[in-house]
């Protein structure tokens, strides 16, 4: 088994390209490639090709990665596209903007209030349904972008930018959930 480091992601996996994947068989094909590339299969072999089962069993867990989460899959999409992603770049809509500071408002007054965990799983449930309308955005635009169309390009890059910043969000959430825990 021997793969291009540039190999496509969603070849490598054998699945179609595009923002809806199935993940049980992302999920089978991972383990089926992990193992066939695994570096003590490769024990005995030569230097030259120890070396490359190590280059194709990272380069399976960076396809994984990239693939089996939305934000990822969105990011890989676009970039496959042609689209430009300059993580420097956080121009986001007004409504968007203020949006997101109520959400970190909400966060911030968690540890005060009466029932803290009630309060997270709460905002968990409005910034995960955040999250899925981002998914559906993306997903409607899904034949666009992998047509190219400069249009569906840039809406995609915005719709990624918004979940960067929801992914952001909840990661911030399961951290303050676990120092919640440990101090009560």
């Amino acid at each position: 088994m021997s793969f291009s480091p540039n190999a496509d992601y969603f070849e490598l996996f054998g699945l179609t390209p595009g923002f809806e994947i199935d993940q049980e068989l992302l999920s089978l094909r991972f383990r089926e490639l992990q193992r066939n590339a695994h570096p003590d299969r490769f024990a005995n072999a030569s230097a030259q090709d120890k070396l490359a089962s190590v280059q194709q069993a990272a380069l399976i867990n960076e396809a994984y990665q990239a693939l089996k989460s939305p934000l990822g899959r969105g990011r890989y999409l676009l970039a496959r596209s042609g689209a430009q992603l300059d993580d420097a770049d956080t121009r986001m809509d007004t409504g968007f903007l203020m949006a997101q500071m109520a959400l970190r408002e909400d966060l911030a007054a968690v540890p005060t209030s009466a029932d803290p965990f009630a309060s997270l799983d709460l905002l968990r449930q409005r910034i995960e349904g955040n999250e899925r309308e981002m998914v559906a955005q993306l997903q409607r635009l899904d034949e666009a972008i992998l047509a190219g169309d400069p249009e569906a390009l840039e809406q995609g890059v915005q719709w990624v930018r918004k979940m960067q910043f929801m992914h952001r969000l909840l990661e911030e959430l399961d951290s303050m959930e676990d120092d919640l825990v440990h101090q009560g």
